[in-house]
């Protein structure tokens, strides 16, 4: 393996214990202190995804991470990634590019080919930068699965990576969870790891330290630091995200997003979420939807599954009723497949057949086996509906779909791509539109102009409310950086950094 590099690992006793979150923080810490870093997860199982410069797909918490470290995401930072297509399969995305999909029993008993790309990815980031930061994934004491790990101690022991191991204590067990984590692994293993850390810790912290002294004497390893909840606006990894969990009608602007059940890219809202004035909900019970200001039907991994759980479930029935009522209605990718009359799937790619839309755009969806995956700009082509402010408007977005939509006629023109392809489409009235661009709403002005025109609706004056997206996710990235070296002993750290993992280790 190359050693151009200093590396650190954040393995966690479970999923969602934050080690996304403070990869990001370490990520930020070192570039703030002058460094050359990147973000490394081999193998990411998320259905919130990202399209490369290169048009390559990796998994939307890496992209976040570089964000943070202030460089451009590459497929690099996530050679593996696995989108759950069921309980029992996932679409397996190698390089960026879809492999096929396979059952979980399949992928493991071939895990091991995969071992190369894992590899020369990491080689790659390791002579182009001083410090790679490793985020593990789940928990390296799935015993079940330590054969071929190539995600948690696996990887560390291939590229020699010290371990920071986190703990959730909010959810109850931590010093539990810690202690079998390490007692679990091999005698080998458990030397990697070079410091613990507890995460989400609320109350007084002279509480938790008799706890500490007792952990550090049984495990041996010494406690690392604390870190206290705080909210803090950085883009989550997948549905384990407390997000989703925002269901009230707040205050202000009410934008429901339907929460589907393969819901991907929630992330392409988080602009609306962060506006003073605005109140995003997540929404999957149709007897909550109310009367919003705005609907979204966002992504999915499986648009025709979740349109026939839209109509079993009457969610369908009650946003015809909204159209009825003039309540806008957006579409993003799978969103906006199912607002048109019909989708058609002819290769079995999803559902197989074909499938009723929802009638709200003159359109029909036909699915191929080829996935188009492109970051891409294009030009708003005219005023139409939410998008009044924004004629002949430059706007930047990525792609990630199955199939293409085909405007039957009746439809306007929304947004034209760069490469002469029409990627949106709206209602004559413009209250019902649709688009394929996940990061539409991070186009500078974009979401605002949005909001500024639902105000209207309102008839509240937008004349002294604005927000700065970019301006906003640089400060959080910056806040985040600051909870690291308030909690973390950062000393230390850079002391594991420098040592690395010794021969005989």
């Amino acid at each position: 393996m190359s050693r151009n590099a200093k590396v650190i690992m954040v393995q966690g006793t479970m999923s969602n214990s934050g080690k996304s979150f403070l990869t990001a923080g370490l990520c930020r810490v070192f570039r703030q202190d002058g460094y050359r870093v990147a973000p490394f997860k081999s193998q990411n199982m998320a259905l919130n995804s990202y399209i490369t410069k290169d048009g390559l797909e990796i998994g939307r918490a890496q992209a976040m991470q570089a964000e943070a470290a202030g460089i451009e995401p590459t497929v690099d930072m996530n050679p593996i990634l696995l989108k759950p297509t069921s309980h029992m399969g996932s679409q397996i995305i190698v390089n960026g590019q879809v492999l096929g999909n396979m059952k979980a029993v399949d992928y493991y008993a071939n895990k091991a080919k995969l071992v190369s790309h894992v590899t020369e990815a990491y080689n790659r980031l390791a002579e182009a930068y001083d410090v790679i930061v490793i985020e593990g994934a789940g928990s390296p004491a799935e015993i079940n699965l330590r054969e071929n790990d190539i995600v948690n101690m696996g990887l560390a022991r291939l590229v020699k990576a010290p371990v920071l191991l986190v703990g959730d204590i909010d959810r109850g067990g931590v010093f539990a969870a810690l202690y079998g984590t390490v007692k679990l692994l091999e005698e080998k293993e458990q030397s990697y790891i070079k410091g613990l850390v507890i995460n989400k810790f609320r109350g007084d912290r002279k509480i938790l330290e008799p706890g500490l002294a007792m952990m550090e004497e049984r495990v041996g390893i010494p406690v690392l630091g604390v870190v206290p909840m705080e909210r803090l606006d950085i883009d989550d990894e997948d549905s384990l995200s407390d997000r989703l969990d925002q269901t009230a009608v707040g205050s202000g602007v009410d934008v429901a997003v339907v929460r589907l059940p393969h819901i991907s890219n929630f992330t392409d809202f988080g602009a609306f979420e962060r506006m003073d004035g605005v109140s995003l909900r997540y929404v999957r019970d149709p007897g909550r939807l109310g009367k919003p200001d705005l609907v979204i039907l966002p992504g999915t991994k499986n648009t025709m599954d979740d349109l026939l759980w839209m109509r079993k479930t009457g969610m369908e029935a009650v946003i015809l009723r909204l159209a009825e009522k003039k309540i806008p209605i957006l579409g993003i990718c799978g969103g906006f497949q199912m607002l048109g009359e019909e989708l058609c799937d002819p290769h079995g790619v999803e559902h197989g057949g074909t499938l009723r839309g929802m009638g709200l755009l003159h359109a029909r969806t036909v699915f191929s086996r080829e996935k188009t995956r492109t970051q891409i700009s294009g030009t708003l082509l005219e005023k139409a509906g939410l998008f009044q402010e924004y004629q002949e408007t430059q706007v930047t977005g990525y792609e990630i779909h199955m199939g293409q939509t085909e405007n039957l006629g009746g439809c306007r023109e929304l947004i034209r791509l760069e490469n002469n392809r029409v990627d949106a489409l709206s209602r004559e009235d413009g209250l019902v539109m649709g688009s394929y661009l996940h990061g539409l709403f991070d186009t500078p002005g974009m979401a605002e102009s949005v909001i500024r025109k639902l105000m209207l609706d309102q008839g509240l004056d937008p004349a002294d409310w604005q927000f700065d997206l970019e301006a906003h996710k640089e400060a959080e990235y910056d806040k985040l950086a600051d909870l690291v070296r308030r909690s973390l002993d950062m000393k230390k750290i850079y002391e594991i950094l420098e040592a690395g993992i010794q021969d005989g280790e």
